[in-house]
C-alpha cells in the first residue's frame, strides 16, 4: 500500500474552501499573485520567479497535480465566495508521520483571521489521517505576523535553527512550530 494521497477539498465555516488548484486556475492564480507579489517578495522564495506566463503557471499547477496524485504534496487555494483570498498546502517534508503546512493571504484580505483560519482547516486535515501524528509551521523569525497563527492556534514553539535566507526580509532564523494530534483534540474541546 502507497502513501495515502493528501485531502484536495477542505470545507470550513463562513464560506472558506481550500481546493487543490488546477491547471485551469491558471488566469486567476496569475492574478491572485500579480495583486499580492509585493506583499510575498519580502518573505515567500518563489515569489522572486514572478510573473510566470500563463503557460508556465498552467504547467506548474499541472506539476502539483501529479505529485499529489503520486502520494505527494498538496498545493491548494484558499476561496471565500469562489474569491481566491491565498494559497495554502500540505507537505511531506518534515518526517514521514509529519506535515509541514503553509500559507499565503492575498493582501486584500489580510487582518481579517483568513490565515488562522486556513491553518486551523489544514490542521485538522493533516491531523484526521491516521499516519499523521503532528504537523509544523516553520517561518523566518524576522515575519512577526506569521508567529500570530500558530501562536493562536496553541502550538507550541519547538525550535528557532539558523537557515540559509531565501526571501529578502529574512534575517536566517528559522521558526518551528508543532501541534500534535493529542494535544489538538483537547485544543478542539476547550
Amino acid at each position: 500500500m502507497g502513501v495515502p494521497i493528501l485531502p484536495e477539498r477542505i470545507a470550513g465555516a463562513d464560506g472558506l474552501l481550500l481546493r487543490r488548484w488546477l491547471p485551469e486556475d491558471a488566469e486567476i492564480l496569475s492574478a491572485a499573485v500579480a495583486e499580492s507579489v509585493s506583499h510575498l517578495r519580502p518573505w515567500m522564495s518563489w515569489a522572486v520567479d514572478e510573473p510566470l506566463t500563463i503557460e508556465q503557471r498552467r504547467s506548474m499547477l499541472a506539476a502539483f497535480g501529479r505529485e499529489w496524485s503520486g502520494g505527494g504534496d498538496v498545493v491548494l487555494g484558499a476561496f471565500v465566495e469562489d474569491r481566491v483570498v491565498g494559497g495554502c498546502g500540505l507537505h511531506r517534508r518534515i518526517a514521514p508521520d509529519g506535515l509541514e503546512l503553509g500559507y499565503w493571504i492575498h493582501p486584500r484580505f489580510t487582518r481579517q483571521g483568513l490565515a488562522t483560519a486556513v491553518a486551523r482547516l489544514l490542521t485538522d486535515a493533516a491531523l484526521s489521517l491516521v499516519n499523521i501524528t503532528h504537523v509544523e509551521i516553520h517561518h523566518d523569525k524576522a515575519n512577526v505576523a506569521s508567529a500570530g497563527v500558530p501562536r493562536k492556534l496553541g502550538f507550541w514553539l519547538v525550535a528557532e535553527l539558523p537557515d540559509e535566507t531565501e526571501a529578502p526580509a529574512e534575517v536566517g532564523i528559522e521558526c518551528r512550530w508543532r501541534m500534535d494530534r493529542e494535544r489538538w483534540a483537547v485544543s478542539r474541546v476547550v
